[in-house]
């Protein structure tokens, strides 16, 4: 549909949108209006679609619109409900936000909200406004929002590279992906650069500038396609959903799908390529699929491997990679091809001679005659480019098989067997009968051995019933014409019997290796998934592949640039410079080097790189004792697996290691610009009041009188024990975070205690009424004299900075059930619900919308150090008899001195 304002939308989704939100849903509906770019008319859609809604009877808020001065935009917020936005103070600055908390108490059934990916201000209930959403949808309350395609956080880069603007406010695909409707709103380059020159989108200056950086052609259209795949992606998500859901078959060509047959196909490789090509011409998704039949079993290693080498290529080059267990090729690539809604099917054509066709068939020709609705592509193989999937370079031990002899042999002594059981059952069961030993013979080779085996036993097991059961006897002739079909027909099922028996036992041993494999993953996937340690991760990876393939296990990692070996099995911490030669190699090449390669064949160890997307992270080195190739090709491709998980997993404690340290820096930076600023701050107040008295005493002392000049060296003394009071919580502080505290423990008179600390701060409260209440019964606490004096003192100086001039400062301490508390009460404004969780960290200060308080943020949180030191507990709350905070000291029963008898008399 078009806007009024000129903007082209796009429905992403289809349905309308539900109604508001009842008591019977327990979730609202979100829908987002997508931009390609700032000033598309997100936000004037979003209204429109809303009052639209409203006329329908719907209870619509606006929680948060943006405007931007945009009079066209302003006027369609007539007649909306607005909730008053939250007022936040952070750092002398007025901001204002969304009221959750109104909003959720007033209930409306929808609630826009503009500009998804806005960055709260500190002191909010959350960090993101989409986090605001997600409790608006979680309380049962429909919402429209907005956000441009600049702002979705897998997009941040492309659009950097694109714009070369790094946006920071993101919001994770995940918001996108639950949104109930995706609406992209759309307009021209030309039309949204002439609103830029006409000032509809920013104020002039800032539009010349936008129209010369971020705002060029290229760039927009480079964005228009951005959101319109972004939004294709989800549509197709939501298709293939849905047809998946209601069990429909496919495909719906509403986007396009590519499926590539992998076979065993010298060919493969330039297969996998073409399909690539393919794929990326359409811009589609694309899959690598083997279908795993009872033949796959008689394939030989070599092309065992090349399926595996081809799917492995197929994951480089972006495929997913898929192998289904099936019987018949044809049937299980159309079931997964609808089911998978695919719409280009990707197969080489066959190099087999017409003969071999017209006796086993073509699964070529059986797929083009069946696939109605699909494309296939049916590459020749001179037209597939590339060189073939490289063969591997180690060399690896072939798997044993028994010998034909032996199986002969054993499908002759098996039917002699059950010629001779028959023979003494033939008086019990009767000849019609005996056929059925001879079927228990057959099926038991077929299981053992296989199909061909099996059809020589069957063949083997007729003769034999024919020659010792049926008339005349000890010939091969059937002397009554009754006899005949029994023949005839225990043969066929025999071969029958046997090929099904061959059959099932090949599926079986499939299925059991398969498991047997993926048990195996499964487990060590699951061990270094919770693996945060680099080092148990190593030895967790070098002990899982030597207990599995029965070899001796290195592991080398790159440390400051040098490659060592960071872990073995059985533990090995030295390699000769053959090896370690090799190893170096093969992590700077990324390939494989060492013994049975290509390259350095003659090492001692075998090395292989493991790599991720990003690069190799380490080599793998094994060895053995025999001579000869140490692995069995399925030994390999289970190596294969290995290494891959255990690449991802170093990887990824690598970045969380280094997200550690940015984390750690971006901490440290922030405490050192809180100090900073903190003291560059609360310092230079009272250095400037000191400079100012002394300059006015040394320059200007004969204008002064007695009591002036005893006010300005007032003030100068006010200052100084101010700023020593500062350097003293800075000290204080350095003393916890190093671990310096010592402990002197002795008992004390809470009493003492509290009449030293009001005499130290008397020039503090000079201003305010004084309140003491210490309870006579009171038992004396072990504590630390000097640090429980000093956290008395920092609580009396907050609460003097807080309180009102006049009003009381009131200081108690009495028993309670579970020891004994002291307590200092002021009549301040309290302490805010936002600052409650936070008072006692460090740089952190209750809000004062004034700003007429001092400090560094460290008094408090040195007040914790010191009580929790010594063995107590602080706590902060606001006062329920009138307003004002109460601070809490707590010494639990093991810090108080019982009193003793004569003490108790008094």
């Amino acid at each position: 549909m078009t806007a009024d304002n000129g903007t082209e939308s796009m429905s992403a989704a289809s349905g309308a949108f539900a109604p508001g939100v009842g008591a019977s849903a327990p979730r609202g509906r979100l829908k987002i209006f997508l931009g390609a770019a700032p000033g598309v008319g997100k936000t004037y859609e979003m209204l429109l679609s809303a009052r639209a809604r409203q006329k329908d009877g719907v209870d619509v808020v606006v929680g948060v619109v943006e405007t931007h001065g945009r009079a066209e935009t302003e006027a369609l917020l007539g007649g909306l409900e607005a909730v008053p936005r939250r007022r936040i103070d952070y750092r002398g600055h007025g901001m204002t936000e969304m009221d959750l908390d109104a909003i959720l108490a007033r209930r409306p059934a929808l609630v826009l909200v503009d500009e998804l990916a806005h960055t709260n201000a500190p002191g909010s209930r959350h960090p993101k406004r989409h986090q605001d959403v997600e409790d608006l949808l979680a309380a049962g309350i429909d919402v429209f929002t907005t956000v441009n395609i600049q702002h979705v956080e897998s997009l941040n880069d492309v659009v950097a590279r694109i714009t070369r603007i790094r946006v920071r406010e993101t919001v994770p695909d995940a918001v996108l992906d639950r949104a109930d409707d995706i609406e992209i709103v759309d307009i021209a380059p030309d039309d949204l650069m002439q609103r830029l020159r006409e000032g509809k989108v920013y104020v002039p200056h800032q539009a010349a500038r936008a129209l010369d950086h971020y705002f060029s052609a290229g760039n927009l259209t480079a964005l228009r396609e951005l959101a319109l795949r972004r939004t294709a992606q989800r549509v197709d998500e939501q298709l293939l959903r849905h047809m998946q859901d209601h069990a429909i078959q496919g495909p719906w060509a509403a986007g396009e799908r590519v499926l590539v047959c992998v076979s065993e196909d010298p060919k493969c490789a330039g297969l996998i390529r073409y399909a690539k090509r393919l794929a990326d011409q359409l811009h589609a998704p694309w899959t690598a699929l083997y279908v795993e039949t009872a033949r796959s079993h008689g394939l030989s290693e070599e092309e065992r491997d090349r399926i595996a080498d081809a799917l492995r290529l197929a994951e480089r080059l972006g495929a997913d990679a898929v192998t289904e267990p099936g019987s018949r090729i044809v049937d299980d690539l159309l079931t997964f091809a609808c089911a998978n809604n695919v719409t280009q099917i990707v197969i080489g054509k066959s190099d087999r001679s017409r003969w071999f066709e017209m006796l086993h068939g073509s699964v070529v020709h059986d797929l083009v005659r069946r696939a109605a609705g699909f494309s296939v592509h049916v590459v020749a193989g001179e037209a597939i480019d590339g060189p073939p999937i490289p063969r591997k370079t180690v060399t690896t031990r072939t798997r044993p098989n028994p010998h034909w002899l032996q199986a002969v042999t054993s499908a002759i002594v098996a039917v002699a067997l059950a010629l001779g059981v028959g023979k003494l059952l033939e008086p019990t069961i009767g000849i019609e009968t005996v056929d059925l030993v001879f079927l228990t013979a057959v099926i038991a080779i077929a299981v053992f051995y296989g199909l061909w085996v099996s059809l020589f036993a069957s063949v083997l097991a007729a003769l034999a019933y024919n020659f010792f059961f049926l008339d005349p006897l000890y010939t091969f002739a059937i002397a009554h014409p009754t006899n005949v079909a029994p023949f005839l027909f225990f043969l066929v099922v025999a071969l029958v019997v046997s090929h099904l028996a061959a059959r099932v036992h090949a599926e079986v041993l499939t299925a059991r290796n398969r498991a047997r494999t993926t048990e195996a993953l499964y487990a060590f996937s699951r061990k270094i998934a919770g693996v945060a340690n680099q080092d148990d991760l190593l030895w967790a990876t070098v002990y899982q592949m030597a207990s599995m393939l029965k070899l001796d296990v290195v592991l080398l990692l790159p440390r400051d640039g040098v490659l060592e070996i960071q872990a073995g099995y059985p533990p090995e911490d030295m390699l000769d410079e053959a090896d370690l030669g090799a190893a170096k190699w093969a992590f700077e090449t990324n390939k494989t080097a060492g013994r049975g390669a290509d390259t350095l064949p003659g090492g001692k160890r075998l090395f292989l790189p493991m790599r991720t997307a990003n690069g190799v992270v380490g080599v793998v080195g094994l060895t053995r004792a025999k001579a000869g190739p140490l692995l069995e090709p399925d030994q390999r491709r289970l190596l294969d697996a290995l290494m891959d998980q255990s690449a991802v997993a170093i990887e990824r404690i690598g970045l969380a290691r280094q997200m550690d340290a940015a984390r750690l820096a971006a901490e440290s930076e922030r405490l050192r610009s809180a100090l900073l600023a903190s003291l560059s701050h609360d310092l230079k107040t009272p250095l400037a009041s000191i400079l100012g008295a002394v300059t006015s005493l040394r320059q200007f002392d004969s204008l002064y009188d007695a009591d002036a000049r005893d006010e300005l060296a007032a003030t100068i003394q006010d200052e100084t024990e101010r700023m020593s009071r500062f350097v003293a919580n800075l000290l204080d502080m350095t003393r916890i975070e190093s671990g310096g505290i010592v402990i002197e423990r002795a008992p004390l008179d809470l009493g003492e205690i509290v009449a030293t600390a009001l005499e130290r701060t008397k020039r503090v409260l000079g201003r305010h009424r004084l309140l003491v209440d210490v309870a006579a019964d009171l038992p004396l606490v072990t504590a630390d004299a000097v640090l429980l004096e000093q956290v008395l003192v920092n609580l009396l100086d907050n609460a003097a900075k807080h309180t009102p001039q006049g009003t009381p400062v009131t200081v108690e301490a009495a028993r309670d059930r579970s020891g004994v508390r002291l307590r200092v009460l002021d009549e301040g404004p309290g302490i805010a619900a936002d600052d409650a969780r936070r008072i006692f960290e460090k740089f952190q200060r209750a809000r004062d919308r004034d700003r007429r308080t001092a400090g560094t943020g460290l008094g408090l949180a040195i007040c914790k150090g010191f009580i929790e030191a010594i063995g107590g507990s602080i706590e902060a709350a606001n006062r329920t008899d009138r307003p004002g905070a109460v601070f809490t000291i707590h010494f639990p029963p093991e810090l108080v001195v019982p009193l003793v008898p004569s003490e108790a008399a008094e």
